[in-house]
């Protein structure tokens, strides 16, 4: 009971923070120079004011600030983002239809980094001295201090180029024949160089973090006591010892989605990877208001639910927080 009241306070509490996100994004946005109405006179060559007035009515660019904001807060929860003049479609299909590549390539990403940096953390911290650890220090080091695209784009001449294993660009090639395995496993090797790109970052970070709490924890009495009682390395490590390990590694995850979104638009950019970090690379350059809008609201939404699952998860591993 104390779970699910705690929950619903912090789903309303995800709620307010990001209506929040909508006013400021929104307000950001009408104080910048120019508008709707510039743009596309820009790409028509020129336009006199009788055309500029009709497109900013055609918008509703005319009307008070207030007014704006809220049909555009009342749009939002009808699930309606607006119109993109650039690509003459609804904002929520356009998002819609560039998601699910984002997704892949940000939650394999992600689960890629988790797994393999725990692993590694957990590896370390058995042998501090040892070979590995210092391996571990080296690649965390080098993974944080390496600009993502850098690391994207040594990627691509390495792989891509000189020894042509991976494809260059995009997600799929469209020339292929063949069933549903024969698509899968080319979207899979699309997928392999941008995920590493994006997780080598997080990689570093989960497997720093995993090294330091293990080796916390296995200087802990009742890790000591299981030692005690006969217990294998491998059952004290992976037993007792990991499951409260990972909590700052949970969370670290959850707090480090939103630098995963925004590294994805890097990472989709010098990839070409057809997701929402290049839609959003290319409206900002058409100045496409309502796309750039749609963009930063469901990249809010997106870190705040994240967030508010890692709580979640949290509570459900560490019964001691499920009180607070």
């Amino acid at each position: 009971m104390q779970f699910l009241l705690t929950t619903s306070k912090r789903v309303f509490y995800a709620i307010v923070l990001l209506v929040a996100v909508l006013v400021l994004n929104f307000s950001l946005m009408h104080l910048a120079p120019g508008d709707v109405a510039d743009t596309i006179s820009q790409s028509m060559g020129g336009a006199d004011q009788e055309l500029l007035d009709q497109i900013r009515a055609d918008y509703g660019l005319d009307q008070p600030f207030v007014v704006q904001l809220g049909r555009y807060i009342g749009g939002v929860l009808t699930f309606d983002l607006g119109f993109s003049f650039f690509y003459n479609m609804p904002v929520t299909e356009l998002i819609l239809q560039r998601l699910p590549a984002t997704l892949l390539l940000v939650l394999s990403a992600q689960l890629l980094a988790l797994v393999v940096g725990v692993l590694l953390g957990v590896m370390s911290a058995r042998k501090p001295n040892g070979i590995t650890s210092h391996f571990v220090t080296f690649l965390a080091l080098f993974g944080y201090s390496a600009p993502v695209f850098w690391t994207g784009i040594l990627l691509l001449i390495g792989f891509s180029l000189n020894i042509q294993i991976f494809p260059v660009a995009g997600m799929q090639d469209v020339t292929i024949e063949g069933g549903f395995w024969v698509h899968a496993w080319d979207i899979f090797m699309h997928l392999m160089l941008p995920m590493i790109t994006l997780a080598s970052i997080f990689l570093a970070l989960y497997s720093r973090l995993s090294r330091a709490t293990m080796m916390e924890v296995l200087g802990s009495d009742y890790v000591r006591t299981a030692k005690a009682k006969g217990l294998s390395q491998n059952q004290v490590v992976y037993k007792h010892a990991l499951k409260n390990a990972l909590s700052p590694v949970i969370t670290l995850a959850g707090l480090q989605f939103s630098a995963v979104i925004s590294g994805a638009v890097l990472v989709e950019t010098v990839f070409s990877w057809p997701g929402l970090g290049t839609l959003a690379f290319q409206s900002i350059i058409a100045r496409d208001t309502p796309t750039i809008l749609g963009i930063l609201f469901f990249s809010a939404l997106v870190v705040i639910v994240g967030n508010l699952l890692t709580d979640m998860a949290l509570r459900l591993v560490d019964p001691r927080l499920r009180g607070r």
